[in-house]
């Protein structure tokens, strides 16, 4: 998972490339924007079909139940040939409130899908119930003093590449520092519409219905395996793979993607006005298997819309 304290297609030639950003991106709002008149069911978990081998997987509990993040709801889950690839990732289009002075995580949501033609809409209602603790052996540390620690190995974690061949997560391990989740007075909810036609995703964030926080940054993670999405490749003809794809590293380039090694399966987003784009990734044996695509957006957002483009299939 991200750090809150704390890798191709081919080339293409940049005509092509503009047009392709410009055909994903304007695939389906209209299902978005139709939504109202749609007939929704309640769901605890539903499979949508993107092609004879994969399929996007969306739980209204905290399944799957892995590592660290086992009690955390998720996002939107690929799966390819029936198994789940989205390792300790967090999904699609899952919300992360950074607030004065708590974090915010959902474990709480209500799931409800409706078909719309050949497409279908997923919405997904976040409780924003909890919050991160650090412990130390067995304490818990919540003074103002120990935070500032973290905060402080956070900041020495970005700014300084040679801290990162130990993870922030696996640094803290080492010296029997772990995080917990535990439930706490909601911040509000956060509505995630998800679109789903064919390849092409539209998420669209609704944050108005969070109460009065001291709201500081919003996140909005896209997290799957980083032992199946292994090589980062981007507008700018980077190409990264493992763990030279970095864990918290901002991205100039127009679009970028993290698909399988020698396969194009995988997924592309796109930068957006108003908001940062970063890549990041952690794998260590039985705790941390994530990479993904994240975006920072300001808390002065009502809501936030982005497209997800998924690769080979």
């Amino acid at each position: 998972m991200f750090k809150i304290l704390r890798t191709s297609r081919s080339r293409l030639d940049r005509t092509a490339v503009r047009k392709e950003n410009k055909e994903s991106r304007m695939s389906s709002p209209e299902l978005l924007t139709g939504e109202s008149c749609l007939d929704f069911s309640l769901v605890d978990a539903y499979t949508v079909p993107i092609s004879d081998s994969a399929a996007l997987r969306i739980y209204s509990d905290t399944r799957p139940h892995t590592w660290k993040i086992a009690d955390l709801q998720k996002g939107l889950i690929l799966v390819r040939d029936g198994k789940e690839v989205v390792g300790e990732g967090t999904g699609f289009g899952l919300p992360i409130l950074v607030c004065s002075p708590e974090t915010y995580f959902s474990g709480t949501s209500k799931v409800f899908v409706a078909q719309h033609g050949e497409g279908w809409v997923i919405r997904k209602e976040y409780t924003m119930d909890r919050t991160s603790r650090n412990k130390f052996r067995n304490v818990t540390l919540e003074n103002r003093e120990a935070r500032s620690f973290f905060a402080h190995l956070a900041y020495l974690y970005q700014r300084h590449p040679k801290f990162r061949f130990l993870t922030l997560k696996s640094l803290t391990q080492k010296i029997d520092v772990a995080t917990s989740f535990v439930k706490t007075p909601p911040a509000g909810t956060v509505t995630v519409t998800y679109a789903v036609d064919k390849q092409h995703i539209s998420v669209k964030a609704d944050f108005r219905q969070l109460k009065a926080v001291k709201l500081e940054r919003i996140f909005m993670l896209n997290e799957q395996g980083s032992t199946v999405f292994r090589k980062y490749v981007d507008s700018q003809n980077t190409m990264l793979t493992d763990g030279k794809i970095g864990a918290w590293d901002d991205i100039g380039a127009e679009w970028a993607s993290l698909t399988v090694p020698r396969e194009d399966f995988g997924f592309r987003l796109w930068k957006k006005d108003g908001s940062v784009l970063r890549r990041g990734r952690e794998f260590l044996e039985d705790s941390l298997d994530w990479v993904g695509l994240e975006y920072e957006i300001s808390p002065k957002n009502t809501a936030f819309e982005y497209s997800i483009e998924i690769l080979g299939v």
